[in-house]
């Protein structure tokens, strides 16, 4: 009966041993993908916030951030038609508005075409919007047309055009600019915003494109 229960026993430990080891191995599995993860996470310049955290992006700051963008789009043209310093004021607009100073940008703009097509820097946005640059020649300056009005549409309805993920927002709709002529162009638009550390919403991805017509036989 003593043998038994001293085999018993032993059992039991070599048990207790087997599971405390299994469950340390799969601890360091679990933090070895955290930091995996982590890794692409900082790479990306991306960060991760935990839902109800003060850093979560809200549907209405989404919205400000896209009607800004609508009213500094008509405010560049304006201040080229008043002689004010448009050029300035397009690179504060860069600086605010996307995420050019903090990290990367991939920017897609409307008209643009061939090797220019995307723009990965700055000073490739900043010739999109008021052109001047001999790098970029087909640039003519898209704010400087000027605009007298932007307008912006989310697909769907009741935010169902924005994604928030943290401190990371997605858009996909429509931009609506008019003209002097009271001519109405409308592109189709996707942004993907970024809050950082100081509250401020910053564009990360913008992708634009004229919509498709497809050919009448």
């Amino acid at each position: 009966m003593l043998g038994l229960l001293l085999f018993t026993g032993v059992s039991f430990t070599a048990c207790e041993q087997a599971k405390q080891q299994a469950q340390e191995q799969a601890n360091q599995v679990m933090n070895r993908t955290n930091d995996e993860v982590q890794k692409v996470i900082n790479d990306l310049g991306l960060v991760y916030v935990e839902e109800g955290a003060q850093t979560v992006i809200t549907y209405d700051e989404v919205n400000a951030a896209q009607q800004a963008w609508c009213n500094a789009l008509v405010k560049i043209g304006e201040l080229k038609e008043s002689g004010g310093d448009y050029k300035a004021y397009a690179n504060e607009v860069l600086s605010t508005a996307y995420n050019y100073d903090s990290g990367k940008v991939f920017f897609k703009p409307t008209l643009a075409y061939g090797d220019q097509t995307f723009r990965n820097d700055k000073k490739g946005a900043l010739a999109y919007f008021i052109g001047g640059d001999p790098d970029y020649p087909n640039d003519k300056g898209f704010a400087l047309t000027p605009w007298v009005k932007a307008r912006y549409d989310n697909a769907g309805a009741n935010n169902e055009g924005i994604q928030i993920y943290g401190s990371i927002a997605i858009t996909m709709g429509n931009v609506w600019v008019t003209g002097k002529d009271g001519k109405e162009v409308m592109v189709d638009k996707t942004f993907v915003f970024k809050k950082g550390k100081d509250g401020k919403l910053r564009i990360i991805v913008h992708k634009s494109a004229l919509p498709y017509t497809p050919t009448t036989k």
